[in-house]
């Protein structure tokens, strides 16, 4: 069973992974487009940073950011620094939340957090919050990581997380049943089945995961029907 102290250490080791890959870049690199629609690497780059700050607001009982519009302008100023400069800052933003996860007690890990627009959870889903952000991230800066690289244990953990939080979802017209090649299954989507029963969608377990977050379009993906538009993230 994994543990908040566990997650962080994977946390620690997937930022590692990342910023290794990301100061191979050549300089002008950080400014051309990621993957994300309309940003840049060095958006992406910048986004990694503040939310570390913003995990560590949360940590400290304040807001996870000042506003919808002060988070975007930040990340706005970011994108504007040099390659060296979003090293640093990730690296830098990374080490505080490092040490306030290090900080938490056992009676710590088990409080009530706020998140963004009135969502709560328990402090321990932090690092694995963190770790989503980090993995998925460095797939969209586009520098050779891709949704095949992502660790096995973490599409497992994202595939569980992504349906459960698109269970029962109002903008998710059909009961979906995602089956993993290996025989495993999570439902999701639109509670009332039609007549034939859930539409059934069959891939790897990457591959789920890649559609689930917005990764793919559902590239290497069966079904009987065409797939639903999934909800942006």
């Amino acid at each position: 069973m994994t543990t908040p102290a566990h997650d962080a250490e994977l946390v620690r080791t997937a930022t590692g992974q990342l910023l290794s890959a990301t100061v191979k870049l050549d300089p002008p690199e950080v400014t051309e487009p990621s993957q994300l629609p309309g940003w840049t690497r060095a958006h992406v780059l910048a986004h990694l940073a503040r939310n570390a700050d913003a995990l560590v607001n949360v940590l400290a009982g304040e807001p996870m950011y000042a506003s919808a519009e002060a988070r975007d302008a930040d990340i706005e100023e970011g994108a504007r620094r040099s390659l060296d400069e979003l090293v640093d800052d990730v690296r830098a933003a990374s080490s505080r939340l490092e040490s306030a996860f290090a900080a938490l007690g056992d009676e710590d890990w088990n409080r009530t957090v706020a998140l963004r627009n009135g969502v709560t959870d328990l402090a321990s889903s932090l690092p694995f919050r963190r770790w989503i952000e980090v993995e998925l991230h460095h797939v969209d800066l586009g520098i050779g990581y891709t949704i095949e690289d992502l660790p096995g244990t973490f599409v497992d953990r994202e595939l569980t997380t992504m349906a459960r939080r698109f269970l029962e979802h109002p903008d998710i017209p059909v009961a979906l049943e995602l089956r993993a090649e290996d025989g495993r299954t999570w439902r999701t989507g639109a509670k009332a089945e039609g007549p034939e029963g859930p539409l059934v969608v069959v891939g790897s377990s990457v591959a789920l995961v890649g559609w689930l977050t917005g990764r793919t379009t559902g590239s290497g993906l069966s079904a009987r029907g065409p797939l639903p538009a999934l909800p942006s993230l």
